[in-house]
């Protein structure tokens, strides 16, 4: 019998923090992207996070073997994490971090649509085939849009940025087919992580060497930000994460992925001064209310079914 808890308001003010920290990630990219490059930056995170994590398992005992044959869905999930990351870090020079955000978090209606014909479990219901249309619709009214007016080089930068992060969110969902199709479901969720921060340290550190995207100036501000990606967004988040589904429903958890991309947008123009365009804002919220439609079908259903009635 599940022992996990549905949502009380400790469980609700920490996905509340840990929302705003990961809307925060690009952003904090962004910002110092003249002066430090987002690439390399992701790079240095994942191996000193991965460092982090190492010794984390050391102490607790959970350090992979060889015997296990965990690691080889460990290099598809480092590869995908690594795949992921790298278009992140080109779409944030070419469009805006909110823009990046948004078509990131789109990651759960690709892990949906993935895990829909191999996991009984994962069967998607009607609710949540009306959220993916919507976040597919959002998407296309946001490019289309943008496409359809003057498509100057700046506007070519954007959309080709977009198209990247939107990327991103597909190698995100394959990410999470992998772990729940493959020995790593019932692996310790930091041998998870581990992979993952591996495969994007040993791809992106030395293709920003390669690219010329390793500039660095060693600034208190980008130690600043380096920090804050390191210890809060790649390590201590995490932990968090995992201490929050150890507890809680993780159906219930599901419905604040939304907030994510919502607190994105929202710094992104505070921080940054972004603009908040018309078609973005229509398009970003229908992705917005699909993303809620489908990680919170569970919630929702109920609610929807006693409107109905």
């Amino acid at each position: 019998m599940d022992q996990r808890s549905p949502l009380d308001g400790r469980a609700a003010a920490l996905m509340l923090l840990l929302c705003l920290i990961w809307s925060l990630q690009q952003i904090s990219l962004k910002a110092v992207a003249e002066q430090a490059s987002p690439m390399l930056l992701i790079g240095l995170r994942s191996g000193i996070a991965a460092l982090l994590v190492t010794l984390l398992m050391w102490r607790r005992g959970e350090l992979p073997t060889l015997a296990s044959g965990r690691w080889r869905a460990g290099l598809w999930t480092g590869a995908l994490f690594g795949l992921e990351y790298i278009v992140v870090a080109e779409a944030l020079r070419l469009t805006h971090a909110a823009h990046v955000v948004v078509f990131l978090y789109t990651a759960p209606i690709f892990a949906a649509l993935g895990l829909h014909g191999a996991l009984r479990s994962e069967r998607l219901q009607p609710l949540q085939w009306a959220g993916i249309g919507l976040a597919f619709g959002g998407i296309a009214l946001t490019f289309l849009a943008r496409a359809g007016g003057q498509v100057d080089l700046a506007t070519q930068r954007i959309l080709l940025g977009d198209a990247l992060a939107l990327l991103g969110g597909v190698a995100w969902g394959a990410t999470t087919v992998v772990v729940r199709r493959t020995s790593l479901s019932a692996a310790p969720p930091t041998e998870s992580l581990l992979y993952q921060l591996l495969g994007a340290f040993v791809l992106l550190w030395p293709l920003s060497l390669l690219t010329g995207r390793a500039h660095f100036e060693p600034s208190l501000t980008v130690w600043s930000h380096l920090a804050f990606q390191c210890l809060i967004v790649s390590f201590a988040s995490f932990l968090a994460w995992c201490w929050l589904l150890r507890h809680y429903l993780a159906s219930r958890l599901g419905v604040f992925s939304f907030l994510t991309p919502l607190f994105g947008v929202l710094l992104g123009h505070m921080l940054l001064g972004e603009p908040l365009e018309t078609s973005f804002l229509a398009g970003g919220g229908l992705v917005l209310a699909g993303i809620l439609m489908v990680s919170g079908h569970d919630l929702l259903k109920p609610r929807v079914g006693r409107s109905v009635a």
